[in-house]
């Protein structure tokens, strides 16, 4: 089973897949989206760790040592940021962090990608604009991205056929550009909601 679902709290995502563990559906990977297999219900506890690593060794012994204090690695690489674990040993502890600092650092580090992946777009929307690829006048007559010959001089039925043909084209042409801001933003406020967490989970140290 595949579930798709986004979270920017690590907190939030640990208890959903907990509650999913059991209701008897075990995390298995997550890639596009999660991915569940049907299992017997258990009281399962899920840790998730951000971290990225330059080589392949250093990933292994992260695992490993996670892995001799009694955690399992579930789903992650080398690359992927976001690492799951899960508790095999019924001795171990109950939390992958030290401390509140280790805990917090997650949020940090994930706040700093979505603003890497921020800063990525903006030179793109800059050239486009600098080179016209996105036409202004459209914004304000969007006519201009109908190029069907004699189409406003139609009526009636043969109009509206042209008009709704040619409308995804158009659209197309002149707007597909806005998701390059929308992504702008979107990666901006996921930075700044983690951290929003990072500083709230910093505080949690001190109370």
């Amino acid at each position: 089973m595949r579930v798709f679902k986004f979270f920017v709290d690590f907190e939030k995502e640990e208890k959903w897949l907990t509650d999913m563990a059991k209701q008897g559906y075990q995390f298995t990977n997550k890639s596009i989206g999660y991915e569940f297999q049907a299992a017997e219900p258990e009281n399962a506890i899920i840790k998730i760790d951000y971290r990225t690593f330059n080589k392949k060794g250093d990933f292994e012994d992260y695992r490993a040592l996670f892995e001799d204090c009694g955690w399992e690695h579930i789903s992650g690489t080398k690359n992927s940021g976001v690492q799951y674990f899960k508790k095999v040993d019924e001795n171990g502890s109950e939390h992958i962090f030290s401390d509140a600092s280790s805990k917090a650092s997650r949020y940090k580090k994930i706040s700093q990608m979505w603003i890497s992946l921020a800063t990525c777009f903006i030179p793109i929307f800059a050239v486009l604009i600098s080179t016209g690829s996105i036409d202004v006048k459209a914004l304000l007559n969007p006519k201009l991205l109908y190029y069907t010959p004699g189409l406003w001089d139609l009526t009636g039925a043969a109009f509206w056929r042209a008009f709704s043909f040619e409308t995804p084209f158009a659209f197309f042409r002149g707007f597909i550009w806005v998701i390059i801001p929308l992504m702008i933003v979107l990666y901006l406020t996921f930075a700044y909601k983690a951290n929003k967490h990072y500083v709230n989970t910093k505080e949690d140290k001190h109370e």
